[in-house]
């Protein structure tokens, strides 16, 4: 329950501290800078202590960390200086269960029930009223909602990542290879450092102008909140969630994981400020039931 509720706290805190990054940076620099640190700190844990670059599962844990890491971040750090930590965080952790769950059925045969549909749709529900127009708002409606657009493609990444994980630990199970949830953690941030690397290269070449976000006085205002990004995410994150995995029932584990969205509405406000609204408020509430339930009824089946 302890390792729970740390992985909670982290991952939110890594959202806030993401957010503030990418105000200073741009996303694509913060992404960049926060995910090479991670790299480097779990390849010490993956090369001394664990399995390295070694295992059949490689291949698919690369292809997880390309889309999850890769993609789906390089999304999140889009929806972020748009949309604000509070629905960036909501629309990647409640989307992602019901989009994981359909991709699974499609492509590894899980069953989909009608409780399951029910879940989805209330998951929905609730992100559609945290999403509905701000009357108070100062974000225009184009950035608003090329922001959820962004969200939505880090729930996408989310998804589509945890079942190739998923799929690389049925592999490493069949081998008879197990990996341990660091150097998983490590096999997967490569791929996801290559695709990240490939697609800053390819907006800074596209835009042909020098970025100001990356000068050095933007990096000694920013270096706090990546590092602290780091740490909080892919670093301390992960490990708490794998250890959180290794000691208690995944039906505890992920209910409580699935509450980070409405921890990080209260972590806004008390680091940043950042009060919501009543509807967003109510709209998250229910989309995280809408999550615990159907991440609760998967962990059972």
């Amino acid at each position: 329950m302890f390792a729970s509720l740390l992985t909670t706290i982290f991952f939110s805190l890594s959202v806030i501290f993401a957010a503030r990054s990418s105000r200073i940076l741009g996303g694509q620099i913060a992404n960049l800078g926060r995910i090479c640190l991670a790299a480097v700190l779990l390849a010490i844990w993956a090369h001394a202590f664990g399995a390295g670059l070694h295992g059949a599962s490689l291949p698919w844990f690369f292809l997880s960390g390309v889309v999850g890491f890769g993609l789906g971040d390089i999304a999140l750090f889009g929806a972020l200086p748009r949309i604000g930590p509070r629905l960036a965080i909501l629309l990647t952790q409640c989307l992602a269960a019901p989009v994981a769950a359909l991709t699974e059925w499609l492509w590894l045969g899980t069953t989909l029930r009608a409780v399951d549909l029910m879940c989805a749709a209330t998951i929905l529900v609730g992100v559609a009223i945290a999403l509905a127009p701000d009357h108070g708002s100062n974000v225009d409606r184009r950035t608003f909602w090329i922001g959820v657009l962004c969200g939505i493609g880090s729930a996408l990444g989310q998804a589509f990542g945890a079942v190739l994980s998923r799929k690389a630990n049925d592999v490493a199970a069949l081998t008879g290879f197990p990996i341990d949830g660091g150097t998983a953690a490590y096999q997967r941030i490569v791929g996801g450092v290559l695709m990240t690397a490939v697609a800053f290269a390819f907006t800074k070449r596209a835009a042909r102008t020098p970025s100001p976000n990356g000068t050095s006085g933007g990096w000694r205002a920013a270096w706090p909140a990546v590092t602290a990004n780091a740490l909080f995410g892919p670093t301390l994150g992960v490990g708490c969630y794998q250890w959180a995995l290794k000691t208690t029932p995944s039906g505890i584990v992920l209910p409580i994981i699935a509450t980070s969205p409405l921890v990080t509405i209260g972590l806004s406000f008390f680091l940043d400020g950042l009060r919501p609204t009543r509807r967003a408020v109510s709209g998250g509430v229910i989309a995280v039931a809408g999550a615990v339930v159907l991440k609760c009824i998967q962990s059972a089946g």
